[in-house]
């Protein structure tokens, strides 16, 4: 009795490399849980540094003020002297004070809120991606405080001179800067603000770079248009008088620079890698064909030849 025979292909056989966002693939309910869960971890965390944060406002206040310290000293006032803020306003330093305290919980909370963010987004990014994110993760808050260093060793001393520096007197009044806690502390926290988001610039171009939407050529021939921009977002982001225009904008041009260089990096990295993937490719096509050659070989080696038969049989 002939076999029969299954006229069915055989598929083709499974990958064993699973695909890891599949593999993480979960009912939006689940994500929707998991989000909430992360948020009110971040909540919580927010809400205990927010406590925590309340008895050393005095003291974040007091470093916050040191600027203008030494710029009334420097504009002759005594150095035994202590340099006096105001308050206008009934439960104005409440106010300043809450405010400095939710500040102080997000600065010192952001390591564990964006480590929440990147917990709840990595499971849908391949390795690579997490891996070429991470990085920007730490960078983040590196060049954030590099702003705020500017801000807080220069720019802010800057502005404390200059407003000292209007100060006169005559025979018949005199005029003298009495900066109120509130106006100061607005200031401070706005230019520190501006700054450190300002120089997250480099994050930012080098993330368009890497998804390929930027490139450093592109960068290189809108440095006209940049400028233009980054002018017009110091004068809304600062204070309306063209020097601190000046102050953040030349900053931020040198970012802009220092982004063309992070883009020619990807763009290095990246044609290495295409190199090394068609070197990949390549030697794979070779294997492949050596082992069908080998293939094709010992096939011809166990097949018997048909030959002729002799003559009269």
């Amino acid at each position: 009795m002939a076999k029969k025979v299954d006229n069915k292909k055989a598929g083709p056989a499974p990958d064993p490399t699973v695909d890891e966002v599949e593999a993480s693939r979960a009912p939006l309910m689940d994500h929707l849980l998991e989000l909430r869960n992360r948020l009110v971890r971040i909540l919580i965390v927010i809400g205990v540094l927010f406590l925590g944060g309340w008895y050393v406002t005095e003291w974040a206040l007091a470093f916050l003020l040191e600027p203008l310290s030494e710029a009334a000293h420097r504009a002759g006032r005594p150095l035994e002297e202590t340099i006096e803020t105001v308050t206008t306003a009934p439960m104005e330093m409440i106010f300043v004070k809450l405010k400095m305290s939710f500040l102080i919980a997000i600065a010192v909370g952001f390591p564990y809120i964006a480590y929440q963010i990147y917990a709840f987004v990595a499971p849908g990014l391949y390795k690579n991606e997490r891996a070429a994110v991470l990085p920007y993760l730490f960078l983040m808050p590196v060049l954030f405080l590099a702003g705020g260093t500017l801000v807080y060793q220069f720019v802010l001393p800057t502005f404390m001179d200059l407003s000292f520096s209007q100060e006169f007197s005559t025979d018949s009044a005199k005029v003298v800067y009495l900066p109120k806690v509130k106006e100061y502390y607005e200031l401070t926290i706005s230019l520190l603000t501006c700054f450190g988001f300002a120089f997250q610039l480099p994050i930012v171009m080098s993330l368009l770079a890497r998804a390929g939407v930027v490139n450093a050529g592109m960068l290189r021939k809108g440095r006209k248009f940049a400028l233009v921009i980054i002018v017009f977002a110091a004068m809304f982001m600062t204070p309306p008088d063209p020097f601190s225009w000046v102050l953040l904008s030349v900053p931020l041009f040198l970012l802009y620079e220092s982004s063309i260089i992070a883009a020619m990096l990807i763009e290095r990295g990246r044609r290495r890698r295409d190199a090394a993937e068609a070197k990949r490719e390549e030697e794979e096509e070779r294997r492949e064909a050596a082992e069908e050659a080998r293939r094709r070989a010992s096939v011809a080696s166990v097949t018997t030849p048909q030959g002729t038969l002799p003559a009269g049989e």
